[in-house]
């Protein structure tokens, strides 16, 4: 699922509960979803996280969104392990 897709599958709510968690606006997300702009490493982790979580609620009717599909350069993120993609503090 794509971003974009998932912008319009999502409520209302839910496209707000990503934002907020991201600390940026809907508008933001439409930004990314259409490949106006792409999203840091940290946020497209973020973004990714919270998409699980709210796919995980929504009971199939979402998709987490892959964080390599937000970035510039997905290829950063290949041959990451588990422990490395959920650590998202900044050092």
């Amino acid at each position: 699922m794509t971003l974009k897709d998932y912008l319009k599958a999502a409520s209302k709510h839910e496209r707000a509960e990503i934002a907020a968690v991201c600390n940026d606006s809907v508008g933001y997300l439409y930004q990314l979803a259409g490949g106006h702009r792409f999203a840091s490493p940290y946020m497209a982790t973020l973004i990714e996280q919270t998409t699980q979580q709210v796919a995980t609620n929504s009971h199939g009717r979402l998709e987490t969104i892959p964080r390599h599909t937000l970035v510039r350069h997905p290829e950063i993120f290949f041959g990451l392990t588990e422990q490395e993609t959920h650590d998202t503090s900044p050092h």
